[in-house]
């Protein structure tokens, strides 16, 4: 090893940003889902203006600006913020919405063993 430090991928603690602060598995995730929504949307307009060509253009443009847009909006939320934070915050809005269960402990109250001091249950 040189003199200097270097930076050696198995030394890293979580992905690096490298757009925004986004890792390059949440833009994969953000660019697959704006493709979802914005190919066949775009195309489906375009068609129906009887130019189905330009709809390839039009989902580019979507594309790229729901990429920004909310590799924003989640630079945002992830400001200041531990890793896996925004995660976290998805996982409980999805459980208090009932439309996935919650692995985290969200309890808040009064915790017992179940126990008696003197041995009795």
């Amino acid at each position: 090893m040189s003199a200097q430090t270097d930076i050696l991928p198995e030394r890293l603690n979580a992905e690096p940003a490298i757009f925004k602060g986004c890792s390059s598995t949440e833009l994969g995730a953000i660019v697959l889902a704006a493709i979802a929504f914005w190919l066949p949307a775009s195309l489906g307009l375009a068609a129906a203006l009887g130019a189905v060509t330009m709809g390839f253009g039009l989902a580019g443009i979507g594309i790229v600006g729901s990429v920004v847009s909310v590799a924003t909006l989640l630079q945002a939320q992830k400001r200041n913020r531990p890793a896996g934070y925004y995660q976290q915050r998805l996982v409980l809005w999805c459980h208090r919405r009932g439309l996935r269960r919650s692995r985290l402990v969200i309890w808040s109250g009064v915790w017992d063993l179940g126990r008696q001091i003197n041995g009795t249950v």
